[in-house]
């Protein structure tokens, strides 16, 4: 099991690395060429290198463009932000849309920015910033994560409470991260999302224990209060993967 922080490959994934690069070997190699490359292992080498550090450029070159797009919407939200040195949690396999948190953003301001461009809905009339506790916050620096890149939240999370969330260690979206989600879809689209069911912001609570939720209903962004020990099939969380 890969560990957290871990900057060595494990006995595991080496193995695993090594058994993907015998499959790249052609079955119907002739003897001749298979001896050329018994005799040169140094090229075989290099053009296996290669390949690796030709994919880490890629890897690079993808989220430079990234960063400048989400400068570029914080601009246009009026907000300066510069991500040059920002860490960018390891990527997994389905997780492919960036979410990054300019420092500062909290959840009143970015609601705040929804109500300029869209309607808006929330159940109380109070500040969410007094209200509203994340697990992760922009309060001191910028931060990123990397969720499902979907309209509505993930299936796989339905009909789990925040404590089923909690209790099987699985890291949910906060409502910043969520906001910030529908301010960018919208801002890409015009459209919406969670339009067929609803996104349990696991990642936060209401200074009573309640849970946020955010969907598009009714024509407008709601923001509910929900209890954190209830589930429900349309009521589904969005896994955050962060560093």
């Amino acid at each position: 099991m890969e560990k957290k922080n871990q900057t060595v490959l494990s006995i595991g994934q080496m193995k695993e690395l090594i058994c993907a690069i015998i499959q790249g070997v052609q079955i119907d190699l002739s003897v001749k060429e298979a001896q050329y490359w018994i005799g040169n292992k140094g090229e075989l080498a290099g053009k296996i290198k290669a390949i690796f550090k030709q994919e880490s450029e890629l890897v690079v070159s993808d989220i430079s463009v990234l960063l400048s797009d989400w400068q570029n919407f914080y601009s246009e939200l009026g907000i300066e932000a510069d991500f040059s040195n920002l860490k960018i949690p390891e990527k997994q396999p389905g997780f492919d849309r960036l979410i990054i948190v300019a420092k500062g953003m909290t959840p009143q301001l970015l609601y705040d920015k929804c109500k300029e461009l869209f309607p808006c809905w929330k159940w109380t009339d109070e500040n969410l910033n007094k209200i509203v506790e994340s697990e992760r916050t922009a309060k001191n620096s910028a931060y990123a994560i990397w969720v499902r890149n979907r309209v509505e939240a993930d299936e796989e999370l339905k009909n789990l409470s925040a404590d089923d969330l909690k209790n099987k260690n699985i890291p949910g979206i906060t409502l910043e991260e969520r906001l910030i989600y529908e301010l960018k879809y919208f801002k890409e689209t015009k459209n919406h999302l969670d339009v067929k069911n609803i996104t349990l912001c696991a990642g936060s609570r209401y200074s009573d224990g309640g849970v946020p939720l955010v969907s598009w209903y009714n024509g407008q962004l709601e923001l509910h209060w929900y209890s954190s020990v209830l589930r429900s099939d349309r009521l589904r969380a969005r896994r955050a993967v962060s560093s």
